[in-house]
């Protein structure tokens, strides 16, 4: 048996979630604003990683809305990134690497600056 957004759905991680035009070009400008600004000069890896990881989180948000849902609140960064699965049919080491950062910057962010590297970022 194969598992879908409905399963997902009905587990509780997602919830149904009409979107619109403007909200899928707002989660994309951000995106892009964000990638741009995470090549910033000068800043840290930590920040660079934390912006860049951003613009991806907000592509695959605009991805599952896109699809008819958004996450619910708990693990919302792990189950969105987990969704690029389904919603554009991401492989799977793609989606590993972004788990990957996004566990860093929960360490950069909230435990111990200094983790990122500047290949990381």
């Amino acid at each position: 048996m194969s598992v879908s957004l409905q399963d997902w759905q009905k587990n509780g991680w997602l919830v149904e979630h009409r979107t619109s035009r403007k909200e899928i070009v707002d989660l994309l400008g951000m995106a892009d604003r964000d990638l741009a600004q995470s090549q910033t000069p000068h800043l840290s890896p930590d920040w660079q990683l934390s912006i860049a990881y951003n613009a991806a989180l907000q592509v695959a948000i605009a991805a599952l809305a896109a699809a008819g849902y958004r996450a619910s609140r708990e693990a919302h960064h792990y189950r969105v990134i987990q969704s690029l699965a389904y919603t554009i049919k991401a492989d799977e080491r793609l989606i590993a690497e972004l788990d990957k950062f996004r566990k860093k910057r929960n360490i950069s962010g909230y435990e111990q600056a200094g983790t990122v590297s500047k290949q990381e970022a």
